[in-house]
């Protein structure tokens, strides 16, 4: 698995220029789109909240290259990496796991695989050793925001798909000195 580095820009931001005046980055997170097959665009009011984002973040499965065009067309600072259903022209574009920091934090990102009762256990051991604060995943379809072992495990759900979740939804992380985390159920 290969895996790559970004540092926090030389100015602090993480992109987008809109940052507060309070060092506030805010990123917008989303997984399992599954575009076209399960539905035929990202909702409106994902791509609405994520004109005031700083970054976003899909957590893999965009399936549909389209989508991370969609992302870019809102926020010039995109993220992804790829999922289990993603086809080989995604799969040579973005990386499987990513790791880059957001002023003293550090991100890991990664879909994820197998049986979604283990992610947490898998992507703990995944990224065990690379010191991350926060690891973004996707696969489950359903919301995760806990800390375990000092770590916060965040997955957005699925944005377009209810087959493991009674609602769709996509998440905003707030990162400063601290970090904020919340799903928003659409």
């Amino acid at each position: 698995m290969g895996d790559s580095m970004s540092p926090a820009l030389p100015n602090g931001k993480a992109g987008g220029g809109k940052k507060g005046k309070d060092g506030l980055v805010r990123i917008g997170v989303i997984s399992d789109t599954h575009i076209p097959d399960r539905a035929k665009e990202i909702p409106k009011e994902i791509l609405d909240d994520f004109k005031n984002v700083d970054m976003i973040i899909h957590a893999g499965d965009l399936v549909d290259l389209g989508v991370l065009e969609k992302l870019k067309s809102v926020c010039g600072n995109v993220k992804a990496v790829w999922g289990n259903m993603d086809p080989d022209n995604l799969r040579k574009i973005l990386p499987e796991k990513e790791i880059f920091r957001i002023g003293k934090h550090k991100i890991g990102v990664m879909h994820g695989y197998g049986a979604p009762d283990y992610l947490i256990a898998k992507l703990s051991a995944i990224f065990k050793g690379d010191g991350v604060d926060i690891i973004i995943f996707g696969h489950a379809h359903y919301s995760v925001n806990e800390k375990v072992d000092g770590i916060l495990f965040f997955n957005p759900g699925s944005a377009t798909d209810k087959v493991f979740a009674a609602y769709n939804s996509y998440g905003i992380i707030k990162v400063n000195d601290k970090v904020e985390a919340e799903v928003i159920k659409l």
